[in-house]
Formats: C-alpha cells, sequence, structure tokens
C-alpha cells in the first residue's frame, strides 16, 4: 500500500523506556471547514492508521510557532547555482523583489521589514523566471516558511478555482502552521483559499478542490493525488517538501527513504512545476534523497562552522548518578539569574520525575512529552511563552523549533543518543539551539553520568569541532562567571 511507504515510525527505544501516562482525554478529529478554517469535530471511532502515522509523527516535530518579526539571521551561506555562469544575484530589501503590490502589502502587515540572511539568496532564485528549483539548508528561526510562502504565492492565480500550489509537512501540526502564515500573508487576496490534505478531513470521492493551495501530511497528499485524485498533479505549479531531514529521520535509513521517492507526489507533477525542499540538516540520507527528487537543482547551504551557533556557550558537568545530577541542576539554577530554561531527557518517565521534584522545590514547570493530545502540547508551549512558566521539561518533541525569546538556558539532563546508542549531533544541535535565540547569548549544560555518556559528549564534541568546557557546579564563583 503506498502511503504504508510514508510511515513515520516512532524511536522505538523511546517508545519501550517511556511509561504512558494516566492521562485519558476525548479523542477529537480536526477538519477544516469550506473556508479552510479548522474546526473540532467529536469522533468516538477508533483512530485510523492514518491517524497513528501522523499521531506518532508528531513526537518528532511540534509547533514551530510563527514569531511576529523576521531574525537578523547571522550565519553566512554557501550558494551553488544551477547555472555557474548566471550572475548570483541577492537582495536587502523586499521592494527588490518586485512583488505584486497585494503581495507586498501582506509581508508588510506581517511586520517583516527585510529579508533574513538566507531570504537574501533564497528568495531572488525561488522567484526567478523562468522558476527555478531549491534544495535549502535552513534552521527554524530563518525566516524560512515565509519565504516559500512568498514563492507559493507569487505563481498562484487566485482567479482560477483550483490546486496551483501543493506544499508537504511531516506532521499535522506544522501543516497547520504553514496554513496561518499563508493566510496572513494573503490576506490581500480575498479569492485565496486553502485546502488541508490531513486527517479527518474527509472528502467524498470524486468531490473537485477549488482551493488554490494545498497543505497537507505525505499519506493524505498521496491518496488525494493518486487514489482518490482530489488533485490534478498536472496543474501545480509550485511544489513545497518542507522539514525533508524530519520525514527521513523518522522513517529511518536510506532503503526507507528511496521508498518514499518511489511514491512521492513529484512523480505525478509538471516538467515545469517549481520543486523547493527544506531540511534543517544535510545529513548523507537527506542529500542523496534531495537530489532523486529535486531535479537540477540550485542549492543553499550553511557554511560547516555556522552549524554551531557561537552566541551559545557549552559546558559539561560530571556527576555519578540521577539524584547527583538533580543537585547539580539546582545548585545551577541557585546560582545563575535564569529567565527561562528548557531541560531535555530521554524518557517521558525521567521527564515526569525531573518535572514533580523541580516543583517540590518551588520552580514554575511545565512538563511537555509526546503522549499529550495535541491541543494539550498547544496549550503547554503557548504558557511557556507567555512565561507563566519558568522551566519547560521535554523529550525530543520539543527539540525542534520553538522560539522563546526569553530561554537563557537550554540542559541535558539526558544527552541525545539514537536508538543504537550513538550520538544523535542533529538532535544536540535542535536542543542547543533552543537558547541564543534572536542574535542573543545562550547557556547549555550537559549532564553525564557514566564513561558511556562521557564518551557520547566526547563524540559530540569532535563532530562539532566545539570544545565543551567542564563545569563544576559547587563553584558557585565559576558559575557566576559562565553568565556573565
Amino acid at each position: 500500500m503506498a502511503t504504508d511507504s510514508w510511515a513515520l515510525a516512532v524511536d522505538e527505544q523511546e517508545a519501550a523506556a517511556e511509561s504512558l501516562s494516566n492521562l485519558h482525554l476525548k479523542e477529537e478529529k480536526i477538519k477544516p471547514d469550506t473556508n479552510g478554517a479548522v474546526v473540532k469535530t467529536n469522533a468516538n471511532a477508533e483512530k485510523t492508521d492514518e491517524e497513528e502515522k501522523e499521531d506518532r509523527a508528531a513526537q518528532s516535530l511540534l509547533n514551530k510557532l510563527i514569531r511576529s518579526n523576521l531574525v537578523d539571521n547571522t550565519n553566512q551561506v554557501e550558494v551553488l547555482q544551477r547555472d555557474p555562469n548566471s550572475p548570483l544575484y541577492s537582495v536587502k530589501s523586499f521592494e527588490e523583489l518586485r512583488l505584486k503590490p497585494q503581495l507586498l502589502q501582506g509581508v508588510y502587515a506581517m511586520g517583516f521589514n527585510r529579508p533574513s540572511k538566507i531570504q537574501e539568496n533564497a528568495l531572488p532564485l525561488m522567484l526567478a523566471e523562468p522558476p527555478q528549483n531549491l534544495i535549502a539548508q535552513s534552521q527554524s528561526g530563518t525566516g524560512k516558511t515565509a519565504a516559500f510562502v512568498l514563492a507559493m504565492l507569487s505563481q498562484v492565480e487566485p482567479a482560477n478555482k483550483y490546486p496551483q500550489c501543493l506544499c508537504l509537512s511531516p506532521t499535522y501540526e506544522l501543516a497547520l502552521q504553514t496554513g496561518k502564515v499563508i493566510e496572513q500573508m494573503g490576506k490581500f487576496y480575498p479569492e485565496l483559499k486553502l485546502a488541508y490534505a490531513v486527517r479527518g478531513n474527509k472528502l467524498e470521492r470524486g468531490q473537485k478542490i477549488s482551493e488554490q493551495i494545498v497543505i497537507g501530511t505525505p499519506g493524505t497528499v498521496l491518496d488525494w493525488c493518486s487514489k482518490l485524485k482530489f488533485i490534478d498533479p498536472k496543474k501545480i505549479k509550485v511544489f513545497v517538501l518542507d522539514e525533508a531531514d524530519v520525514m527521513i529521520a523518522t522513517q529511518g535509513h536510506q532503503d526507507q527513504s528511496i521508498r518514499i521517492q518511489r511514491a512521492f507526489p513529484c512523480r505525478m507533477l509538471p516538467r515545469n512545476c517549481q520543486m523547493l525542499l527544506f531540511s534543517a540538516t544535510f545529513e548523507d540520507s537527506v542529500w542523496k534523497f534531495a537530489q532523486k527528487v529535486v531535479p537540477d537543482p540550485n542549492v543553499i547551504k550553511l557554511k560547516r562552522e555556522e552549524e554551531t551557533l557561537d552566541t551559545i556557550k557549552q559546558y559539561y558537568v560530571l556527576c555519578s548518578s540521577r539524584d547527583e545530577k538533580f543537585q547539580a541542576l539546582c545548585n545551577l539554577y541557585g546560582a545563575i539569574t535564569i529567565a527561562q530554561a528548557m531541560i531535555f531527557c530521554h524518557t517521558r518517565k525521567t521527564a515526569s520525575w525531573l518535572a514533580a521534584e523541580l516543583s517540590k522545590e518551588g520552580h514554575q514547570v511545565a512538563l511537555l512529552s509526546g503522549e499529550m493530545m495535541v491541543e494539550q502540547r498547544a496549550a503547554v508551549i503557548e504558557r511557556f511563552r507567555e512565561g507563566k512558566e519558568k522551566v519547560l521539561v521535554t523529550t525530543n518533541v520539543c527539540a525542534r523549533g520553538i522560539d522563546v525569546e526569553q530561554v537563557s538556558v537550554v540542559i541535558n539532563f539526558d544527552l541525545p543518543v539514537d536508538k543504537d546508542g550513538n550520538p544523535d549531533n542533529e538532535t544536540y544541535l535542535h536542543r542547543i539551539g533552543r537558547t541564543g535565540r534572536f542574535g542573543k547569548r545562550g547557556l547549555a549544560v550537559n549532564m553525564v553520568d557514566s564513561k558511556h555518556s562521557m564518551n557520547i559528549l566526547n563524540r559530540i564534541q569532535e563532530h562539532f569541532n566545539k570544545k565543551i568546557e567542564r563545569l563544576d557546579t559547587d563553584d558557585l564563583d565559576e558559575i557566576e562567571k559562565i553568565a556573565n
């Protein structure tokens, strides 16, 4: 079955280690109405296979919450053009892009004043005539979503009542978030409509879709394009694949990514369809997949030395047990002024224990883990963003993309490892990237409690070619120094 190749598998080691909570919430399905708005309908029926797949996928990526302003991102980018003889253009203002007046209005209405660093180079390529394909490495906080939304809105013809742009997201939550950006940026196109190809949005067989932009998750999009024929792929002008690394990482290794490529909707798209692929990282599996899927692309990559954030001070603390790690954490938190902190644990069980212990110490603590319902997770994140809780304890469900300006410290209570027990360098980068946002300095502290975890840390240092200094949390003077 084609959709089976899109199944996004949960990390087996974490699933085995984590205990389920006693939380029992009424199951809800979420369905866009005729205007593309999302409404809830009660559903007492058991979850479908597709719902189960997307629920599991949501554990790897949740709520890249939209910021109101673009970041002044200082990452240096490397541009590899399809035609190396073509002049390389970059822009410093949105006016230089010669956008349609309604679209420029939408950009400014969102509070975007000038392009971010990656947008300076990406937007001229994405908006060129004829349209050009692009593979781009872009982490959260770089204005990536706004960039590909601009590309879609620039080519869509609101008067034509059929799908013209298709955006594929790895999870339900990210699809809805991208839709919000499109609605905000396209607010001056009154005829523009969105359709969400996500679980719970059940259409009648043979029904025609009049919305010009479709955003959805892999299994449902594939059904809509091939089996149910709601979408005519031959009329798609722009195809966006967002968070390619998430799709591949949750699929597994290279053999699964090949299965994805064989079932990929792009095989049904016209030759002149613009294809845009974005990934936060360019590991070998992602790079090979991207090259198979996107023909004759331009490529924008972060320079390797820019992948580790120079604004983040990184330290480790030697401990001998879980209780000693907790005591070191309390010493650290009590010695420096912390606006807000995020603490990452490997399992739900550890995260629940740690949140309870911190609460006993009088800290305002929020707990976020994968078994929570989508609406509940979103509410926890929003409360944390608003500062109602100062500490967020979480598993890897929160490793990507939560932009909270006040986060000054990230603590790896457990170092990130993959299902084979090897260092998970990508997750480490995403975790510590939750601090040092918006150009501010940040602090990352790693708890090391065994020879094995010390070996993991050493391999992380080697991967990023970045020294991680030892910190003695019993030395208050030393702690105060690192905070200044």
